[in-house]
């Protein structure tokens, strides 16, 4: 059985809405140091520093959408190359082994799967920090947008993840998709909606809607193999 596009869509909104708590404390930091990087007047009226964060999140999704067709393309080409007899139900595979693995982690069962694909996205990284470094403090809408763009390329477990699933849809589009949905899922904790954002915290805190979503995904992944 093959992946279909909604399950794929469907958890990675429910990744990265869930992801919550990991996303704050993976980019909080960042949020700060823009934050604080923009003029004094700006920080206290939070009207006037409200289009920086939109530009902020506006790129970082961006970014993510661009990453999830460039992955879409690489699981085309290695489809396309046939570098394995089998390549397109691997891929398949992996996308279900993936679903599986962040159902784990959405029902708090397993975090194993975050810290390994960090290390590895953290040599990434070290190649974009210099860019980064270059245009902070933020200052204009430009710089912001460069910023968020970078953004969404640090060495996230949840990113790294369904960007991996992403690849196995083997199609630019559905790739990009993929990624969307995420960074959609990422925004009420992250684009600063006080109001909204604690009513979705408060849901996700609830421990029977992460074993829920996390064994809904856990149900989609394993059906890849039936």
């Amino acid at each position: 059985m093959e992946v279909s596009q909604p399950q794929v869509y469907f958890t990675a909104l429910a990744v990265g809405l869930l992801g919550g708590v990991h996303c704050l404390t993976m980019c909080g930091g960042l949020v700060a140091t823009l934050t604080l990087g923009l003029s004094p007047e700006l920080r206290r009226d939070p009207w006037r520093m409200l289009p920086y964060q939109l530009v902020y999140n506006l790129a970082r999704l961006t970014g993510y959408t661009v990453a999830g067709a460039l992955f879409g393309v690489l699981g085309t080409l290695l489809i396309a190359l046939e570098i394995l007899p089998a390549m397109r139900h691997l891929l398949q595979a992996l996308a279900g082994v993936m679903m599986v693995l962040l159902g784990l982690y959405l029902a708090g069962w397993s975090r194993g799967l975050l810290q390994a694909v960090e290390r590895q996205g953290a040599r990434f990284w070290q190649r974009l920090e210099p860019i980064a470094r270059r245009v902070l403090p933020v200052r204009t809408l430009g710089q912001a947008a460069v910023i968020g763009f970078l953004w969404a390329w640090l060495p996230c477990g949840l990113v790294y993840s369904v960007l991996i699933m992403a690849m196995a849809s083997g199609q630019a589009l559905t790739g990009a998709l993929v990624m969307l949905a995420f960074g959609l899922g990422t925004l009420p904790n992250l684009l600063g909606i006080a109001l909204l954002a604690g009513a979705v915290a408060r849901l996700v805190e609830r421990l029977w809607v992460r074993r829920l979503a996390g064994l809904l995904v856990i149900g989609f992944g394993l059906a890849v193999f039936l």
